[in-house]
């Protein structure tokens, strides 16, 4: 059964509290902390690897008793080279870009071999079609509603055909978005079929994260769960 997952970016967070803003968010109702690698070649931005995610889940073990997924987004290229420092670092899900590597299906298989979940990122430009030979071995699929590369877009409204022919295709998969999404932008999102929220700038910059995660949260609910409920009991 699909659920609401709202998952804060923590490229917007306080670096320098890293530790205390996964917390936060956590607290604050998080399912997911998304984490953006980036490494300064197949996108133009650099931000953190393995061995911070690896510090990030040490701290979280030692200062939390709450469940909590590291949702580790990887705008790199050779993904493929990551695979293990990411399984060795914490992290639960592993998302690679189908535009990074030449082999997806092995790529694949590496991922799961090393204990992690699997999901494909697709950038802005390329056709949903390109994921549908792997989509029965995912785990979940990210549809960028930005450009990759960094925070504080504004969100591109056509990239919800991709959601909606996905989930025509698969009721029950997890569909993350990631780009521009806030209050003001969510029930396109959630309408189209998105269940998997990543937000950054309008979580961590807001009066009341716990606020805004809710408000995420019911939208999906609202707009996508039980709209499909309604349609069940029908």
């Amino acid at each position: 059964m699909l659920k609401p997952k709202i998952a804060p970016s923590m490229l917007s967070c306080d670096f320098s509290q890293l530790g205390e803003e996964a917390i936060r968010m956590i607290d604050s109702g998080a399912d997911y902390l998304h984490m953006d690698v980036m490494d300064g070649h197949f996108v133009n931005n650099l931000t953190f690897g393995a061995p911070v995610v690896n510090c990030l889940n040490n701290y979280l073990q030692k200062n939390t008793k709450k469940e909590y997924v590291l949702d580790c987004h990887l705008m790199v290229s050779n993904p493929e080279k990551w695979v293990e420092d990411f399984a060795k670092s914490g992290a639960t899900i592993f998302t690679f870009h189908i535009e990074a590597t030449e082999n997806p299906s092995e790529l694949i298989e590496k991922i799961k071999s090393n204990g992690m979940k699997v999901s494909i990122a697709i950038k802005p430009k390329t056709d949903v079609s390109i994921i549908f030979p792997f989509l029965d071995k995912l785990d979940m699929v990210l549809i960028m509603t930005v450009e990759p590369g960094f925070g504080g877009q504004s969100f591109m409204k056509d990239m919800m055909k991709k959601v909606e022919i996905l989930r025509e295709k698969l009721p029950n998969l997890d569909i993350q978005v990631d780009g521009g999404l806030s209050p003001k932008t969510i029930d396109f999102a959630s309408k189209a079929g998105a269940n998997v929220i990543v937000a950054g700038t309008s979580i961590f910059k807001s009066d009341d994260p716990a606020e805004t995660i809710q408000i995420l949260k019911d939208s999906v609910q609202n707009n996508l769960i039980d709209k499909d409920k309604d349609k069940d009991k029908k």
